[in-house]
């Protein structure tokens, strides 16, 4: 569990928007649970990826009708990293 201060830029009316973030420790193929620690009204966490080493891409919905710039704040990220990764499930 990693935590990052991220501050997120305005995000337009009844839109979505990647924003990335540089989070120390990341690797490309890592999966990442971003935790967003307190409500914006109208604005959620729809996607999260890590999009390239240390950077975290997170996708953000606003689904007022005006734009809503969220305030920065200290997120919790949960990051996994697989040990292999399998085309098919054979349990």
């Amino acid at each position: 569990v990693l935590t990052a201060t991220i501050d997120p830029a305005s995000i337009a009316a009844a839109t979505t928007a990647e924003q990335t973030f540089t989070v120390n420790g990341l690797k490309a193929g890592d999966l990442v649970f971003v935790i967003k620690p307190t409500v914006t009204a109208g604005i959620g966490i729809v996607n999260s990826r890590v999009s390239a080493a240390n950077t975290l891409a997170i996708q953000f919905v606003n689904a007022t009708a005006a734009a809503v710039d969220p305030p920065a704040e200290t997120y919790l990220v949960l990051a996994v990293r697989p040990e292999t990764t399998r085309t098919t499930f054979d349990p």
